[in-house]
């Protein structure tokens, strides 16, 4: 049976109430930094799959709340939770979270300062929480309708991401390990725009390494054709990519009606879908010598 620490209970409490003042939605943790709460269906596995229509309980990063009434009811059913997980890819924040892991043989800050180098971006005056183990959580804010997936390593060896569906350890949670905390002058913060030049890097990676839509077509009426296949949840991220594909080839105004007309067809509207390809004309940096674009993976 989990040991009960209600003063690490009260402060997790506390510190849960005010991020979810500030819009963080917030969950309750054990020690471990996993829900403090188990799964209402752990005993039944042919239970389908639920993300808390049951109304109990227990459904991980889905039970977050900013409701300040349904978080003290979380805790007070986790009596031994000394921690906090705030729910990443929600409004209005839509928060996206990099891991910046000490893990063995990695010097994952060194590698996050190259690929700035590499890809022209510069992280900015930002909330940074510190790791009871040296690492560091540095809190970006994503763009309306663009959604982050959660990966690990992926991005460079040690660095992992947090985005819709994962949380983050919020400061002030205790641990078996320690303590979270926010780094000095960061605290007050709220989480700055994620950089354009990043946000790609951030999306699943290419199905594929074949010579893709732009090559097969002049025109990019692959890309056309990639926002059509769109199924509901996949609209505006599919949109966002073929947006982005087309002008880093120089196809952006070219293509632009047709891939409005594409992302009207799978549901939008053509306001969502012209605001879809608005962003991602300002997000993506022009490269003369830009090769062909890939399809992204949903993840």
């Amino acid at each position: 049976m989990a040991t009960i620490d209600r003063q690490a209970t009260t402060l997790a409490l506390a510190h849960a109430l005010s991020a979810a003042e500030r819009g963080l939605a917030v969950i309750p943790l054990s020690r471990t930094k996993l829900p403090a709460l188990r799964s209402p269906h752990r005993d039944d596995p042919a239970a389908p799959l639920c993300h808390g229509e049951c109304g109990r309980f227990g459904h991980g990063v889905y039970d977050a709340s900013t409701d300040p009434r349904r978080i003290r009811e979380l805790f007070a059913a986790a009596p031994w939770a000394t921690g906090y997980g705030i729910a990443c890819g929600l409004e209005p924040h839509r928060l996206i979270g990099i891991d910046l892991d000490t893990k063995t043989g990695t010097d994952s800050s060194a590698a996050l300062r190259e690929l700035a180098l590499r890809h022209l971006f510069t992280i900015p005056e930002t909330v940074v929480v510190l790791t009871p183990s040296g690492g560091r959580h540095v809190w970006l804010s994503g763009p309306p309708g663009i959604v982050v997936p959660n990966s690990a390593s992926r991005l460079a060896p040690g660095i992992d991401i947090r985005g819709a569906g994962g949380y983050l350890v919020g400061p002030g949670s205790r641990t078996e390990h320690g303590v979270y905390g926010t780094a000095p002058g960061t605290a007050h913060l709220a989480p700055a725009r994620c950089p354009a030049s990043l946000l790609p890097l951030l999306m699943p990676p290419p199905r594929n390494r074949q010579p893709a839509l732009l090559a097969a077509d002049r025109h990019g009426q692959g890309l056309v054709q990639f926002v059509l296949a769109a199924h509901e949840g996949q609209r505006n991220t599919r949109l966002f990519w073929a947006a982005c594909r087309a002008y880093e080839n120089g196809l952006g105004p070219e293509l632009t009606d047709a891939l409005v007309a594409a992302a009207v067809r799978t549901g939008l509207t053509e306001r969502e879908a012209r605001s879809t390809i608005v962003s991602a004309s300002r997000m993506t940096p022009r490269h003369p010598d830009a090769g062909p674009g890939s399809v992204p993976e949903e993840s």
